[in-house]
């Protein structure tokens, strides 16, 4: 079915049914069709109804992130994983947040002289340091014998990590420590 027809169809659904949860369906046929700001209007008139429909959340969220409304973006993907902390989109989609705005941070610096609040660690560049450092478990494991140290060059036993699950992961400690901490003073 093409889009537009699909969106056509979800439309005539929800004039029978205005309170009908298919709002987020349509939602997500504009943002993936690339038509951010009809998806973001229809995503706020559905959670005006239906607050707590998370997917519809992640939806807003998404498309907010597209047209670089990081704010805006960040909020409802806050919003979800109050609700639901393990929910993996929103802790990807606040990684991207992150690291969006570290680059726009890193442009923006290296345009202008360093000032005393540059130097301050943030929790966005913890999870950078974090992947920076190698730990003994990353390095490679030495050859067992000398003999084969001088006869061939050594290869690592355990694979290299991926540096981009790496940093994921080191996204995702740095959000659970900050849920954490809001969670303990609640």
């Amino acid at each position: 079915m093409a889009d537009s027809q699909r969106i056509e169809d979800l439309r005539r659904r929800i004039l029978k049914d205005p309170a009908s949860i298919a709002f987020a369906q349509l939602a997500e046929e504009h943002r993936r069709a690339g038509q951010l700001e009809e998806a973001i209007r229809v995503s706020r008139a559905g959670l005006a109804q239906h607050p707590a429909y998370l997917s519809a959340r992640i939806t807003l969220g998404r498309a907010l992130l597209e047209m670089g409304r990081y704010d805006e973006a960040a909020a409802e993907f806050e919003y979800v994983l109050k609700a639901a902390p393990d929910n993996l989109t929103a802790v990807r989609e606040l990684a991207d947040i992150k690291q969006r705005r570290g680059a726009i941070a890193s442009q923006t610096s290296s345009a202008q002289p360093p000032t005393a609040a540059a130097s301050q660690t943030t929790s966005e560049q913890r999870p950078l340091a974090a992947v920076s450092q190698t730990t003994s478990e990353q390095r490679p494991i030495a050859a067992a014998s000398e003999a084969d140290a001088d006869s061939q060059p050594r290869e690592p036993l355990t694979p290299a990590p991926d540096p981009v699950i790496a940093e994921l992961e080191a996204w995702l400690a740095v959000l659970t420590e900050e849920r954490d901490a809001r969670s303990s003073r609640i």
